[in-house]
């Protein structure tokens, strides 16, 4: 598993500034391949438009994911050790337990697998 990098892609760059309102306008006529295995921690990430997106492998700690709708982003092997996520939506196959124990210990995200 690869670890969390800083990377020079242009969209990746847009969330570590906190440009969110940019990345919303040019999420779809960017690549988006170079989101997974970010590092986002500490990062005002609300209002982001993560529909379709790939944040496998990502690190969310201390970060403000309030509100995000994640139900169909990839967010397997992430890790939200204590991050802010009050209304967020997480994926189906995301479990309640498997989402305090990333929050509470920093373990990465398991998808339940029926």
């Amino acid at each position: 598993m690869d670890k969390p990098v800083i990377k020079k892609d242009p969209l990746y760059q847009l969330l570590r500034t906190e440009d969110i309102k940019s990345f919303n306008e040019q999420r779809d006529q960017l690549d988006t391949s170079e989101l997974k295995n970010g590092d986002y921690r500490g990062r005002d990430l609300r209002n982001m438009e993560a529909q379709g997106l790939d944040f496998s492998n990502s690190y969310f700690r201390n970060a403000d994911i309030s509100g995000i709708d994640f139900r169909n982003t990839n967010l397997e092997g992430a890790s939200l050790l204590d991050a802010k996520l009050s209304g967020t939506y997480f994926p189906v196959a995301l479990s309640a337990q498997e989402i305090r124990l990333s929050l509470d210990t920093g373990t990465r995200l398991r998808y339940t697998m029926d």
